[in-house]
């Protein structure tokens, strides 16, 4: 059951890693202080879905932290 969950924790760090990497960057620089910055900032549909299965990769890696610290406290 921990080879599981080690496992899963394993594949979505690194699904995570490589959905983050995928993202386009966000860094407005020195327009975020006027209100140049809210031109550019729609998203597209594909960065939609981008962020959606970034964000399920990150629960699940979340979730499977949490599973495996309380199996770690009362399986050893």
């Amino acid at each position: 059951m921990l080879k599981f969950f080690y496992f899963t924790q394993m594949i979505s760090a690194i699904f995570s890693i490589i959905l983050v990497l995928l993202h386009s960057p966000k860094g407005d620089g020195i327009a975020s202080i006027g209100a140049a910055s809210q031109l550019f900032s729609s998203q597209k549909s594909t960065e939609k879905g981008l962020n959606k299965v970034t964000y399920l990769f990150v629960g699940i890696f979340v979730i499977s932290s949490f599973v495996l610290g309380f199996l770690w406290k009362y399986l050893k």
